[in-house]
């Protein structure tokens, strides 16, 4: 009998276990026998047979009905997922014992997991910007500053930006397996120094210094993968739930080395005949392998931030009622949580928040740091005394300037070294945070026998270089970093932390979602539509339409554009739908989610199918009905090219969204646009009319195009194949004359070869400027 046929043999002769589940400080589960324990050891050695691949991919899992089933964890049935999550549901509801089992089983094998060291020595941090009523935000400083950016551009000008100093020759050491309390008044550059920390700081700051991760500066590895920032501002996609949005990230953000980890156990257990923990061992399997892996990690987190319960509730926004803005806060945490990265830099995470829920939230982080060596920097805004006890570092920023930076046992020995003492019922933090104010700081003096003054921030950053804590991390940072201490697995150095393949399935997945979500606003649309549609069929209702003269064919012409103006301002709705979304996206991408490309094909694919809808609700209706040429053939040749100019026009305003960024700009570009190309369309003015200096409009009108082959299509038509008195041409052609139009049967396919050219270079141009530029630069001045 082979491996598979063992196993599966001794999983039919085996009889559920009977365990005992516990939350406290028991084992996880006793059993009732001597035999269950026989049985349970036979088990494991017909595993224990399977090569290193097969074993770290086999669970055995206890189904609801009580049958024990061997189960390959990449494959799994419905029934058998859902019995995998009730599994190791305990692990979000105990997550300091399943840190602690877990760096057990690790042990026992001698695994070294990765940490990571984060040093900065002379960091400093730069902003250029106007000063004065210069920097008010008026239309004539818009516009001024637009005008000033293009002369300094060409050197024509001098920049009259003024510099402003963030943070000024900034050191410190961030070290693994500590938490560490970011403390400063507003404005005194924490968020500043966690990007840059991060490696997310804007490119319109300028930073100078050194910034290095276990030896390695920041060249070297992807540091927006190798650590994760938390940002303050709550940007999420508000029609999915708190749980799509985590599994979300999670699916982005791939599994780390979580596979290579479980590779690596599974070997050296099996070399040393160590059984590992049953729950511990399909848990690691479960979020390592699979394709329920994203939502094994989701689920974790969500217990442990306290959001399973609004975990199937929106997010919601202003117009959508969701969640709280502290249960917001938690999904901001939640997102970056589920990252491989070892590193965490969080600014603000506890606003919106009570106490309670701060205190869990820090707890449940400073657990994973301490168990399993991670770095952490949290920024945190007056908290409470028993939240502040929970860190192990402070760092205290003022005016840019580090005022202290070292263990919290010392930090008020320091203080009452420099005159000034914390009151016995003052908290800490309160203190920390007052004591360089030039309003509070006089409350806290103590010298009684000396005058007092005030002691401005520089004062404090030098004299905390020549206390006896600065001096030790003065000395440490003379010592480089032994880069060979470093684990492999610490620092990433791919761009993203999945296959593109996976994470264009994300995209595709989550517009899927989306679309289903905003199904109002699509019914509204194909509504509006039919509505127009029928009282177009109205207006050219064809017993009233004749194919006599030049003047019928005008009316019949007139019909046409009617209709492609409809499909146009149908495509019109993009807008509003892709500037909802740029927010997330813009955060998503520079926290390296995803490529740009993977974001914009989706939105186009996928609304392909609505684009077929609409076009087949206005000509099902018009077609027949105004009476245009009853061949089928050229039913669906008005068909095709209407499609493709609902496709080019939604193309051409998505691509207005992306470049301008700002819904009143966006919209003005979107209907400027329309009124342009329906001048230079030819059918406002025929192309013999346009001027010289116009004439480059007319041929680059998408709108011409599609005027010129649908005019083709039909006026070349049978219908209109007759002579009429006074004539030798067919009076198609002289129709088509009269317009500008070249009465070729050639230029249908020109039309539709120019409008699918107009939908590949619009939505290539809309994936180019998700690419490459930025949220902060928008163009709100155009």
């Amino acid at each position: 009998m082979d491996d598979a046929g063992e196993i599966h043999a001794f999983g039919r002769s085996l009889r559920r276990e009977s365990s005992v589940w516990s939350r406290g400080g028991e084992e996880l589960f006793s059993r009732s026998s001597r035999d269950e324990d026989d049985e349970e050891a036979l088990r494991w050695a017909a595993l224990e047979k399977l090569p290193t691949y097969d074993r770290a991919r086999t669970a055995v899992l206890a189904m609801p009905e009580g049958e024990l089933k061997e189960v390959n964890v990449e494959k799994l049935g419905a029934q058998e997922k859902h019995a995998l999550l009730q599994r190791i549901a305990w692990v979000g509801d105990d997550h300091e014992r399943f840190l602690s089992k877990f760096k057990d089983r690790v042990d026992r094998v001698g695994i070294q997991l990765p940490t990571i060291e984060v040093r900065y020595d002379n960091l400093n941090v730069e902003a250029e910007a106007y000063v004065g009523s210069r920097g008010l935000p008026t239309i004539l400083n818009t516009y001024a500053n637009v005008l000033e950016g293009l002369a300094n551009a060409l050197h024509l000008t001098q920049n009259k930006k003024r510099k402003i100093s963030i943070l000024h020759n900034v050191s410190g050491i961030i070290k693994p397996h500590r938490m560490t309390l970011l403390l400063g008044p507003p404005g005194a550059g924490k968020t500043s120094l966690l990007l840059a920390l991060a490696g997310t700081l804007p490119s319109s700051l300028k930073m100078s210094g050194d910034i290095i991760y276990n030896g390695h500066t920041m060249d070297e590895f992807v540091p927006r993968r190798s650590a994760a920032y938390v940002s303050q501002h709550d940007l999420h996609m508000a029609e999915l739930t708190v749980r799509e949005t985590v599994n979300f990230s999670a699916k982005c953000q791939g599994i780390g080395h979580r596979f290579d980890l479980l590779m690596e156990l599974s070997r050296r257990e099996k070399e040393e005949n160590i059984k590992p923990d049953p729950e511990i061992d399909i848990y690691l399997k479960a979020a390592a392998t699979g394709e329920q892996k994203a939502e094994v990690v989701t689920n974790h987190i969500l217990k442990v931030l306290g959001l399973d319960i609004c975990a199937d509730t929106l997010v919601g926004n202003n117009m959508l009622r969701g969640i709280s803005g502290g249960q917001k806060k938690r999904v901001t945490t939640a997102e970056m949580l589920v990252t491989p990265g070892r590193a965490l830099f969080m600014d603000e995470i506890s606003t919106g928040l009570d106490s309670s829920t701060t205190f869990q939230i820090v707890n449940s982080i400073r657990q994973t740091i301490h168990i399993i060596g991670g770095t952490a920097v949290i920024a945190l805004l007056q908290p409470a005394p028993e939240t502040y006890e929970l860190f192990d570092d402070i760092i205290l920023l003022s005016d840019g300037q580090v005022v202290y930076n070292g263990p919290r046992e010392h930090v008020l020995e320091f203080f009452k070294s420099m005159g000034f003492k914390c009151p016995e019922r003052k908290g800490v933090a309160d203190f920390l945070q007052e004591v360089t104010s030039r309003k509070d700081q006089g409350q806290y003096w103590i010298n009684s026998d000396e005058t007092y003054r005030y002691v401005p921030v520089k004062e404090f950053a030098e004299a905390f270089q020549s206390f006896h804590v600065g001096q030790a991390i003065k000395s440490e940072l003379a010592v480089p970093f032994d880069k060979n201490g470093s684990h492999p697995a610490a620092l990433k150095t791919s761009q993203y932390g999945a296959s593109m393949k996976e994470l264009l399935k994300a995209n595709i997945n989550r517009e899927v979602l989306l679309m289903k979500r905003n199904s109002f606003v699509y019914i509204f649309k194909a509504t509006q539509l039919t509505i127009m549609a029928i009282i177009a069929m109205t207006v050219f209702l064809r017993i009233n339409m004749h194919h006599d003269s030049v003047t019928d064919g005008g009316i019949y012409m007139g019909a046409l554009f009617f209709g492609i103006l409809m499909i146009m301002f149908n495509g019109l709705a993009e807008v509003g739908l892709t500037i909802a979304k740029l927010p997330v996206f813009f955060k998503q991408r520079n926290l390296l989610f995803f490529p740009a490309w993977t974001y914009t094909l989706p939105s186009w694919l996928i609304k392909t199918p609505l684009s077929l809808l609409n076009v087949t609700i206005w000509v099902g209706i018009t077609y027949y009905g105004i009476g245009f040429d009853p061949n089928v053939q050229r039913f669906f040749r008005q068909f095709l090219l209407l499609f493709l100019m609902n496709e080019a026009s939604s193309g051409l305003f998505r691509f207005i969204a992306g470049l301008a960024r700002h819904q009143v700009v966006s919209s003005t570009l979107g209907s400027f646009c329309i009124l342009i190309f329906m001048l230079t369309g030819g059918f406002v003015l025929a192309r013999e009319n346009v001027k010289k200096w116009w004439i480059w409009g007319y041929w680059i009108s998408p709108l011409m195009y599609a005027q010129n082959a649908l005019s083709v299509n039909e006026f070349l038509g049978h219908s209109w194949n007759k002579t009429i008195p006074g004539f030798k041409e067919p009076l198609g052609n002289l129709v088509l004359k009269s317009r500008g139009v070249f009465p070729d049967t050639k230029w249908y396919w020109i039309g539709a070869g120019a409008l699918l050219g107009y939908v590949l270079l619009f939505n290539i141009l809309y994936t180019v400027c998700l690419t490459f530029l930025d949220r902060e630069s928008e163009l709100t001045c155009i």
